[in-house]
């Protein structure tokens, strides 16, 4: 390729690149959703510590935790469980700056938008006056205080939620549902909803690319327009015959309305131990609640 000769003007082509489309960015949302799903199920499988116990301690256990995080007022017991989540997550041969970024990145920011005015309304104790034109906003000392353990315990609860899915297969969980008397029809719907969001995302990354090799030019915007509105009908009427072809090949293999695995847990004493140590956690978590 020849040089650009000196003191050629730079064209707009050779300043930038051209923007991505919305096919491009389409493929690459479907991309990193089912990326992080498969991220989600390598890390199911490795040989972790809360990888080897039992699905259905776990899912108890966690979920004490998760209570006793949303029963607590004091920052000091939130920082413990947020402790005790990071430790289990290291344990678990889990990717820590990944574990952390999921949960501050996006509930911690969402939940310190939320908790915003609360900081110029809760309490009556000013920290900090802040002029705003003809009038001023009070930064309130207990409103800070309150907007710091509503944001922490959301962080905690949802670290402990994130780290329950990514050391648990998803088909085990469903099964440990069970254990809590949900409804066979409940679980069945969650394992079939699963199931589908994978065929419909490869349904949809399929059309895409079929779009994307077939343009050749630049589009307008009503073309795109009307192509993602008859891509949206076509894609509809795809997944209500998927469903019935499905439904159809479960009854004919047997299905009663009954969800049936071939995995068979056993609880070991491992187990027992996680989901004791739990239950009194959570007892402590109240009592110290209790004595504030």
């Amino acid at each position: 390729m020849a040089a650009r000769p000196a003191g050629a003007p730079i064209t707009t082509a050779n300043r930038m690149r051209p923007k991505p489309g919305f096919v491009e960015k389409t493929l690459a949302g479907i991309s990193g959703s089912i990326e992080q799903a498969v991220f989600s199920e390598e890390n199911a499988r490795k040989d972790g510590f809360l990888q080897r116990r039992d699905p259905r301690a776990k899912l108890l256990a966690l979920i004490a935790l998760i209570v006793a995080t949303g029963l607590s007022r004091d920052w000091r017991v939130l920082i413990a469980f947020y402790v005790l989540a990071l430790v289990a997550a290291a344990v678990s041969a889990i990717d820590m700056g990944l574990f952390m970024k999921r949960v501050w990145l996006g509930m911690g920011l969402f939940s310190a938008i939320v908790i915003l005015p609360a900081l110029f309304v809760v309490g009556h104790e000013p920290l900090l006056r802040i002029p705003l034109g003809f009038s001023h906003l009070t930064l309130h000392r207990d409103g800070l205080a309150a907007a710091a353990i509503f944001i922490l315990r959301v962080c905690t609860s949802v670290s402990l939620a994130i780290l329950l899915i990514l050391t648990t297969k998803w088909a085990d969980i469903l099964k440990s549902l069970r254990v809590l008397h949900v409804p066979g029809v409940f679980v069945l719907v969650l394992a079939m909803t699963y199931r589908y969001i994978f065929l419909v995302l490869h349904t949809v990354n399929g059309m895409f690319l079929a779009r994307k090799s077939r343009v050749v030019a630049r589009t307008s915007g009503k073309e795109q327009r009307w192509w993602v509105v008859s891509s949206m009908s076509v894609l509809m009427s795809r997944s209500f015959r998927m469903s019935e072809d499905v439904y159809q090949a479960m009854l004919a293999r047997g299905f009663h309305d009954e969800m049936l695995t071939m995995d068979d847990y056993q609880m070991r004493a491992a187990d027992w131990m996680l989901l004791t140590c739990s239950f009194l956690t959570f007892a402590a978590a109240i009592y110290a609640g209790r004595g504030l």
